[in-house]
């Protein structure tokens, strides 16, 4: 028996002045090898397919040639669910769903309001009770699926959080799936968490929807998943981590696109820590070391800066690195095991990361004041 992603539908519906197609309706009725089935999905009087169990969401901009792989990995799905995809386009311009032609996948598009509404409107079309999400330069692994599915078993579990792997061997790329690592091992020992990152997240979608869906005041992708996720925690939800629901990404390939992720992620975490204060002090995501590493390196620069004028700061400067380099030995010894040469460039990359954050941070600090603390609270379909 073989599992499909749902039957191709004959109809089409309009969302925000856009058409919605499903383009394997260009290739006709077909079944891959591999999968297995469980039931198939009809149209109902109305035009839509009966239920699923499984909605997977693929939110994407620009997606270039990735999203083929995406797609590609998630059609090959060794599951007994069944389940559908529900690619959101979000207005992009570079021509990727010409990639997907052929592929059972169906297709929404919306104009560009980013990843946050381009989920809201997948869970809104969903026809599964779970739903699942992931990035279009992400590649499931083809157990994916059901690992994601597994912890609902459990009747008290809401939400669920998967893995990152990578294939890449460059030194920066490394690094960040080291830093991923680091915060797995730490999350496996926790019975719940509360952050689930959307690159490989599943959520009962009648809790999504009482949690109140991701917000779309963050236009970007950065940290949506952050605060919705809080959200689902503030309201008594409970997470888990599994580690084996895993997907290849491919990570930052130099060290400018890496500082400029980590500063947008500390702009945007400023918002979040607006409307969740109570998270400053600690979250299932955050390394605690992280908070000291930022604060020792944004001084010791600062220090650095003054002694040009009173050199008597630099000796503060150093003293500062010299407490750096003290807390983020335990993972430089880590890395060291792992990958010489990775652990060698450590302490660099993880000062760039800690000032690149604390930048981000303290810009977002300043934005944000000046917004109503709860603005854009919820990203519900009003909100578009």
């Amino acid at each position: 028996m073989e599992a499909e992603a749902g039957d191709p539908p004959s109809f089409r519906t309009q969302t925000d002045g856009q058409i919605v197609q499903d383009l394997s309706q260009i290739s006709g009725e077909r079944v891959f090898s591999g999968n297995p089935v469980r039931r198939k999905s009809r149209l109902d009087a109305s035009g839509r397919h009966d239920t699923v169990d499984v909605s997977v969401i693929v939110p994407v901009f620009n997606g270039g040639s990735k999203i083929e792989r995406c797609v590609r990995c998630l059609n090959r799905q060794k599951t007994t669910r069944s389940f559908e995809i529900i690619l959101v386009d979000d207005g992009s311009t570079d021509g990727c769903l010409r990639r997907i032609d052929g592929h059972r996948v169906r297709v929404l598009t919306q104009a560009n309001h980013g990843p946050a509404a381009a989920r809201n409107l997948g869970v809104e079309e969903a026809r599964g009770q779970i739903v699942l999400f992931t990035d279009s330069d992400c590649e499931p692994f083809e157990n994916w699926i059901e690992e994601m599915v597994a912890p609902f078993e459990n009747p008290g579990i809401s939400g669920v959080k998967g893995s990152y792997q990578t294939s890449q061997r460059g030194v920066v790329p490394l690094f960040v799936q080291f830093e991923y690592e680091d915060k797995y091992d730490r999350m496996k020992k926790d019975r719940a968490i509360d952050f689930i990152d959307t690159y490989s997240a599943g959520f009962l979608k009648k809790t999504f929807l009482a949690t109140g869906t991701f917000d779309p005041s963050f236009p970007v992708p950065s940290v949506e998943d952050q605060e919705f996720s809080f959200r689902m925690w503030e309201k008594g939800y409970q997470m888990v981590f599994n580690p084996k629901a895993m997907v290849y990404h491919t990570h930052s390939e130099t060290v400018w696109d890496y500082v400029k992720k980590k500063f947008r992620i500390g702009y945007w975490k400023a918002l979040v820590l607006r409307k969740h204060p109570k998270k400053i002090v600690r979250d299932s995501h955050t390394p605690q070391s992280l908070k000291t590493e930022m604060i020792l390196v944004t001084v010791a620069v600062f220090c650095l800066f003054l002694s040009i004028a009173e050199p008597g700061f630099l000796l503060y400067g150093f003293v500062l690195l010299a407490g750096f380099l003290a807390v983020i030995s335990p993972f430089v010894i880590k890395s060291f095991r792992k990958n010489r040469r990775v652990a060698l460039f450590s302490p660099f990359l993880l000062a760039v990361r800690a000032l690149a954050l604390s930048c981000g941070l303290l810009i977002g600090v300043v934005r944000f004041a000046m917004l109503p603390r709860e603005t854009g609270r919820r990203g519900s379909s009003e909100d578009r």
